[in-house]
């Protein structure tokens, strides 16, 4: 199971991480520095069932929501952190919506620093916290008070966890292979290695790989899953592959690159999709609307072409997505939208159609077979 953390900056993530694995995952000096992560932290644990859950923390500062999204993609659950003393934040808001926009319905809350408050306050914030999830997919999602200070109702929490692993489903591995990259790197005697979450299928050593969408070719020469040395990386599993082959290097890998199964390299920069648009959204999206798509662990620019005319706050609707640069896509993946300033998330939804037409894309019988291939 892959656990993400969310939140509001300073609420207390890493530290939760911390006390749950016995792992720092703030690792740059920058973050030790200044006290907020500022990068993905990745931290593995066996919570009391045998299996190894995996955790990736994000950031929680404003500034940083395009990190966060990087690490969203791929979680089986969802710890969402709130402090005791803040309350709910702008940053818990905007992450339980990108949350539900990716279609994260397993989850649970941890409401941290809770020796700095009174039992009536504890009382009081877990209400707003359960009208804050009901309209969302985490709607019913526990409360565990928590002190990562003071270890209390840590037990609960992590006992919370395990069972959630012990019922999380084993992924099927009968699909092609893909993992989105989140990080690139050099080992030392190793070479290249890339991390990420492997979203379809099964990797082994000795396997030959795309890393798409610039189309490197690449042998794989070792697997480690979980933070563990395998023979093989299947779905659902954080994996670091170590990858060789001519033009192989760090920095020829990227954030956001897929490496795949070399068949399913088919990069597209345009895409029909179901958009879903935040309440929030002070006014419709029309034709042409800028915005940042983030998919997995990419980012590029993108203009929105809503197919059935301007899509209200709060409304769902067909649309066309132009991008800058071509992605590495699969049918029915979530993304999400941001603002051209990365200051707000306008919203989110499904690809349907990786290869539209550019022209007489809104016919209704075009309209017709996208809400059948949307089904």
């Amino acid at each position: 199971m892959i656990v993400g953390t969310a939140g509001h900056i300073d609420h207390g993530k890493t530290a939760l991480v911390k006390v749950l694995t016995g792992t720092d995952a703030d690792r740059l000096a920058e973050e030790k520095a200044r006290g907020i992560t500022i990068e993905l932290g990745f931290a593995y644990a066996d919570l009391g069932g045998g299996r190894v859950t995996g955790f990736v923390d994000v950031p929680g500062h404003e500034k940083f929501v395009h990190t966060m999204l990087a690490g969203a993609g791929g979680i089986d659950l969802a710890l969402l952190v709130v402090a005791a003393d803040d309350g709910i934040m702008p940053q818990t808001r905007e992450h339980l919506a990108i949350l539900d926009l990716l279609g994260i319905t397993r989850g649970l809350v941890a409401l941290t620093k809770a020796d700095l408050a009174e039992p009536a306050r504890i009382v009081a914030l877990t209400a707003e916290i359960a009208a804050l999830l009901a309209p969302t997919g985490l709607a019913g999602a526990p409360v565990f008070p928590v002190s990562s200070l003071t270890g209390a109702g840590i037990a609960a929490l992590r006992a919370a966890l395990a069972e959630a692993e012990a019922q999380t489903a084993t992924r099927a591995t009968g699909a092609r292979f893909r993992m989105a990259v989140d990080r690139s790197f050099t080992l030392a005697g190793a070479g290249t290695v890339v991390t990420g979450t492997v979203l379809s299928g099964r990797v082994a050593a000795g396997d030959h790989v795309t890393v798409s969408p610039s189309g490197l070719a690449a042998r794989l020469r070792g697997i480690h899953a979980q933070n563990r040395k395998a023979d093989a990386g299947l779905a659902g599993q954080r994996c670091a592959l170590n990858l060789a082959g001519e033009g192989v290097t760090r920095e020829a890998i990227h954030r956001g690159d897929v490496v795949l199964d070399p068949a399913l390299h088919a990069p597209t920069q345009r895409i029909d999709v179901n958009l879903r648009v935040l309440d929030s959204e002070p006014k419709p999206l029309a034709t042409w609307f800028p915005a940042r798509l983030h998919l997995g662990a990419a980012e590029t620019g993108a203009r929105i072409v809503p197919l059935e005319g301007p899509i209200a706050p709060g409304a769902t609707g067909l649309a066309q997505i132009v991008l800058d640069r071509p992605v590495a896509a699969a049918w029915g993946e979530r993304f999400i939208l941001r603002d051209t300033s990365a200051r707000r998330t306008i919203g989110g939804g499904s690809l349907i159609d990786l290869r539209p037409p550019a022209r007489r894309r809104a016919r209704p019988e075009r309209l017709a077979l996208l809400r059948a291939m949307a089904l």
